[in-house]
């Protein structure tokens, strides 16, 4: 039977503490647990003691390829919107179906805020063609949003119009105005590629991502050709994906800090149940309370380390032969 949530929206974006954090999350497992048959199954086929789980680290964490065959949810409600992953022709993506849009939207608008901000102190421009030429994705949602908060009429998308960004942006910044670049990676390649730079007020966020346009790079590489291609000292990053409602930001040198309501643990990549210890590699697993409605528990394809401070690195990402420890665990 389906019982009601006892947790607001409130109670997730003002957590302040560490200890805060736990118990709302111990909440939301058990809440997902009773509410959310995908994730009860997983559960139950691992034999886990729901009343036993008395920390993080206890907490089960779904694959996130189960966005992939089933319908993640934690309530009856029907969704508001669905967001999917890109994927090329005939690949199965992901599945995101959201039942309350307003919790996406809090979450974002108070993750930018938490890192960068009043929204109303820049210009948003936009170069995410592979994400714009497509439905469903949640970074555009996003980014749209936040094109309008900015309430600057300069803000706006940019598809392969690049002659006008340059120009849009050269002048914004030769005027002293605050702007933030969100670009797919390789469409800002492609962008330095026909214009070199040197830029003052400009903050450059890259998405991630090649989209199978251009060979993948190393991270250091990466922010150097980018680095010196847009004359900035450092490339910020974003960190988030369709299967999550919170993202984490890089402010530099690619260590991600988390929102209040995010976390990150680092599993053993051959014993997916267990954890390893900070600075050592291993599979990406994120807390996202945002996702109550759905699954705040994933265990992510992504590998990394994660810091003492609670910050984090992303290293690469398992490929398909190697997720042994999700594989053993998908239902």
């Amino acid at each position: 039977m389906y019982k009601k949530v006892l947790i607001t929206a409130s109670d997730i974006f003002t957590i302040s503490s560490q200890k805060q954090f736990e118990k709302i999350a111990l909440k939301v497992f058990r809440f997902q647990y009773e509410n959310n048959k995908v994730y009860r199954d997983f559960c139950d086929f691992l034999n886990v003691n729901v009343q036993q789980v008395k920390s993080l680290e206890q907490i089960p964490f779904l694959p996130i390829q189960f966005f992939k065959s089933h319908e993640v949810v934690s309530n009856t409600d029907f969704p508001q919107v669905t967001f999917t992953s890109s994927g090329t022709t005939g690949m199965i993506t992901s599945r995101h179906l959201v039942t309350d849009v307003s919790l996406y939207e809090e979450s974002y608008r108070n993750g930018f805020s938490q890192f960068y901000g009043n929204i109303e102190d820049y210009v948003v421009l936009a170069l995410l063609p592979s994400y714009l030429e497509r439905d469903g994705s949640s970074l555009i949602y996003m980014v749209e949003d936040l094109i309008k908060l900015s309430n600057q009429p300069e803000s706006g998308f940019y598809l392969h119009n690049h002659d006008d960004l340059i120009k849009k942006l050269t002048a914004l910044d030769e005027s002293g105005q605050n702007v933030i670049l969100i670009g797919v990676t390789y469409a800002l390649l492609d962008l330095i590629e026909k214009h070199q730079f040197q830029l003052q007020n400009t903050i450059i966020m890259e998405t991630g991502g090649m989209k199978g346009k251009r060979k993948e790079m190393i991270r250091e590489e990466l922010h150097e050709q980018l680095c010196k291609g847009f004359g900035v000292s450092s490339i910020h990053s974003e960190y988030g994906m369709t299967e999550l409602l919170g993202q984490a930001y890089s402010l530099g040198e690619g260590v991600f800090e988390c929102p209040s309501w995010m976390h990150i643990l680092v599993r053993d990549p051959e014993d997916a149940l267990t954890y390893v210890k900070d600075g050592k590699t291993g599979g990406i697993n994120v807390i996202d309370l945002a996702n109550i409605n759905s699954c705040s528990f994933i265990a992510t394809q992504d590998l990394g380390k994660k810091n003492p401070n609670n910050s984090f690195e992303i290293l690469g990402r398992f490929d398909n032969s190697d997720i042994r420890g999700c594989n053993l665990m998908v239902l």
